[in-house]
């Protein structure tokens, strides 16, 4: 009876020492939202970082930036938020929803992509936006950061040619990153989808985006935005109040040098 009560008593003790020796086996996993440019991106990062940091696990959830400040204000439990702009995380932080400041940790670009067959250059770009034969893609204003940021393209077409905003606004169509817009299969790129399904000529988007889309299908042409228009891309990233320790971690880890070479390797500018 004294070697059973013994051994039970070892085991025991064994079992509370593996509770106090490893916390990290049981953490709580992070949950990462971000942008859907970041993808490809930041989903190296998460398991770069998961490698790194013992007992540590990541769960990843990629959408449009307004849509998923959205959901974090309807109460859905989000730890760290990486958007493509700086207004979403921005507007938690004002409404108290987050901890530590918004910080700008990756720039991007806004590119063109011409489907196969339409000859399009950056010198021409603007006048084969303007051709009313000529699907004009976009994303979805608000929703997405990247539809924002090709307003802001159309307004400074404006300075080139006057009229464009105008023209351009009322053209181009809005079929990526709203609500209710319609998702590529698995394991396909959505801009690629879109263009290989005939759903637009010409599409404006990220810069990444573009790159990847090429890769998936290579007949597409990626076109240079032309200076007098170039429009520059800031992704805000920040960590939500009442978060694990873990997320602040996880967030100077996208923003610091392991992330940051990962990013560059997708495209992406470094952050400031």
């Amino acid at each position: 009876m004294f070697r059973i009560a013994f051994m039970h008593a070892a085991y025991s003790l064994a079992a509370c020492l593996l509770t106090v020796l490893s916390p990290m086996a049981k953490a709580e996993p992070i949950k990462l939202y971000a942008a859907g440019s970041l993808k490809a991106a930041l989903t190296e990062v998460a398991r770069a970082f998961e490698a790194v940091v013992p007992g540590a696990t990541v769960e990843t959830e990629f959408a449009a930036s307004g849509l998923l400040r959205e959901r974090i204000e309807k109460g859905e439990t989000a730890h760290v938020f990486a958007s493509a702009d700086t207004g979403h995380p921005k507007k938690l932080s004002e409404a108290g929803k987050t901890r530590g400041p918004v910080r700008v940790f990756a720039r991007n670009e806004l590119c063109a992509l011409a489907k196969p067959g339409l000859t399009v250059s950056s010198e021409t770009l603007l006048s084969t936006m303007l051709d009313p034969s000529v699907r004009l893609g976009m994303s979805t204003p608000k929703a997405d950061p990247s539809g924002d940021y090709a307003l802001e393209l159309f307004t400074r077409a404006e300075a080139v040619k006057p009229g464009a905003k105008a023209a351009l606004e009322a053209k181009a169509l809005q079929l990526t990153g709203g609500p209710t817009s319609p998702k590529a299969p698995d394991g396909r790129n959505l801009y690629a989808w879109v263009l290989d399904s005939d759903k637009a000529d010409l599409f404006v988007t990220y810069c990444t985006n573009a790159v990847l889309a090429k890769t998936e299908t290579a007949t597409l042409t990626i076109v240079a935005v032309p200076a007098g228009m170039s429009v520059g891309a800031a992704y805000g990233l920040t960590v939500i109040a009442g978060a694990p320790t873990l997320a602040d971690r996880l967030a100077e880890f996208i923003a610091g040098g392991p992330g940051q070479a990962i990013l560059a390797k997708y495209g992406f500018g470094k952050g400031s």
